[in-house]
């Protein structure tokens, strides 16, 4: 792994989130086609292979449906389509990384997982703005690497909906279907 010597100052408050350690995160990356984005290692608890979902009525397009896994309803999230790019056509070739932040537990479709980096807080850029409403919110920061940059993505803000659109129970889901 090549060293990279910033040139600008670290991401305010990138050393306190969670999942870095000491002076360094670890990230695990997956693609959205050409994109590259990174996922705080810590959130990870699971990658499994697509399967089909049950959708949610009334569900936003990003919200793919709810898998059970082991007995836990889990909401499967496109990320693709969350960053406001066109809904993922899944095949067997997708993978979903199962992620808990906070109390939520979430699935997220992702093209595929291709690496864990380990990312110094120095290394971190600062997600520029580009309007009020635009996705750079659910990105936490920017690392530059020698093939192109890695999207640190922000769970927090990524899993910031309201809690009708994620189902914590079995009874939940049925309550939908009654």
């Amino acid at each position: 792994m090549t060293t990279h010597t910033p040139s600008h100052g670290p991401v305010a408050g990138f050393g306190a989130a969670p999942g870095a350690a000491g002076n360094a995160g670890q990230f695990i990356t997956c693609t959205l086609d050409d994109a590259e984005f990174g996922i705080d290692i810590m959130a990870v608890r699971e990658i499994k292979g697509w399967t089909d979902t049950t959708a949610i009525p009334h569900a936003p397009p990003w919200m793919r449906g709810v898998i059970n896994l082991r007995g836990v309803i889990v909401p499967i999230l496109d990320l693709r389509a969350r960053f406001g790019m066109a809904q993922t056509q899944a095949t067997r070739m997708h993978v979903v990384v199962i992620i808990q932040a906070g109390t939520r537990l979430a699935g997220l479709l992702v093209d595929a997982v291709s690496d864990i980096i380990a990312v110094a807080p120095e290394e971190v850029r600062p997600v520029p703005e580009i309007g009020a409403a635009a996705p750079e919110r659910l990105l936490c920061g920017l690392v530059p690497r020698e093939r192109g940059m890695v999207a640190l993505v922000s769970l927090d803000h990524l899993l910031s909906f309201p809690d009708a659109a994620l189902p914590q129970t079995a009874d939940a889901v049925l309550a939908l279907h009654s």
